[in-house]
C-alpha cells in the first residue's frame, strides 16, 4: 500500500497535467471558456428558483442559494461517479503504456470536476454577501472543509466505479437511472422542511447526501457550524468507499488491462 501510495505521489505532474488537459480540452474554441462553469449552474438555479419558489411559496431570494448549493454539489457528485466509471476506458492508451497506479486516472476525473466546483462556488458565495451579508462569520472558514470532503469521498468511489465499469460496460446507464432515484430521495432542489412535514424524515437524517450538502448550507446559508453529525456522517462514507476500493483494487488491478 505505501509503494501504491508512492507511485501516486510520483506520478503527480502526470495526473495534474491530464486534469488540466481535460478542462482546457472542455471549453476549447468557446467564447465564454471558463466561465461556464458559472453561467450554466446560476442560469439553471434562476429558472428552477423562479417556477418552484411559485409553487411553494418561498422567497426567491433565500431559496436560490438553496438550488445553487444543491446543483454545484450534485453535478460534481453525478461527473466523479459518471466520470470514475469510465475513467479506464477513456485512459486506455495511457494505461497500455505506462504502468503507474491505474488510481490516478479517477483522481484525474475527480480534480477536473472538484476544479469546476470551485468555480461554480463563485457566483454562490457572491449572492449569499449581496443578499444575505449576516451570515458571513468565522463559521465560513467550515465551507473550506468541503473540498477536501468531496475529494476524500469522491477518489474512492469514482475509483471503485472504475474497476466495475472497465468490465460491465452497461455500467454508465445503470448509474444513471440510480442517481436519478437518489436526487428524488435527497434535499438537493427540495428543501430539508419538505421531507420532514412529508414525514420522511429518514431521507435526510441518513442520508450521506444531505449531510455532505449541510457542510456548504449550513455556515453559507444559515451563519451556523456543520454539526458533528454533518462531519461523522461524511467520514464514515469516505471509510466505506475506501475500502471498498482498496478491496475491489487489489483483486481486479491486474486485470484491467485484459479488459480493455
Amino acid at each position: 500500500m505505501i509503494n501504491y501510495i508512492s507511485g501516486i505521489w510520483d506520478a503527480r505532474y502526470f495526473w495534474v497535467h491530464l486534469s488540466l488537459s481535460d478542462l482546457r480540452s472542455r471549453w476549447r474554441r468557446s467564447f465564454f471558456g471558463i466561465f461556464w462553469s458559472m453561467i450554466q449552474p446560476l442560469g439553471i438555479t434562476l429558472l428552477i428558483s423562479f417556477v418552484f419558489s411559485r409553487l411553494f411559496n418561498t422567497d426567491i431570494t433565500r431559496y436560490a442559494p438553496h438550488v445553487l448549493s444543491g446543483i454545484i454539489i450534485w453535478e460534481f457528485l453525478v461527473a466523479s461517479v459518471t466520470g470514475g466509471a469510465l475513467s479506464f476506458l477513456q485512459a486506455d492508451a495511457y494505461i497500455k503504456q505506462c504502468k503507474h497506479p491505474l488510481a490516478i486516472y479517477p483522481l484525474r476525473t475527480v480534480l477536473a470536476a472538484l476544479m469546476m466546483l470551485m468555480m461554480a462556488s463563485v457566483p454562490l458565495i457572491g449572492w449569499i454577501l449581496f443578499i444575505m451579508p449576516e451570515n458571513l462569520g468565522l463559521c465560513w472558514i467550515s465551507a473550506l472543509l468541503a473540498f477536501p470532503i468531496l475529494l476524500l469521498i469522491a477518489w474512492p468511489l469514482s475509483t471503485f466505479m472504475a474497476y466495475i465499469g472497465v468490465r460491465f460496460r452497461d455500467l454508465v446507464p445503470a448509474l444513471t437511472l440510480i442517481l436519478q432515484a437518489l436526487w428524488f430521495v435527497s434535499p438537493v432542489y427540495f428543501e430539508v422542511k419538505m421531507f420532514r412535514a412529508a414525514g420522511l424524515d429518514n431521507f435526510v437524517d441518513y442520508n450521506p447526501i444531505y449531510h455532505l450538502l449541510q457542510i456548504i448550507r449550513a455556515p453559507l446559508l444559515q451563519g451556523e457550524w456543520p454539526t458533528v453529525e454533518n462531519y461523522s456522517f461524511c467520514l464514515i462514507t469516505a471509510i466505506v468507499f475506501l475500502i471498498l476500493a482498496i478491496w475491489l483494487g487489489s483483486r481486479a488491478e491486474r486485470r484491467v488491462i485484459f479488459y480493455l
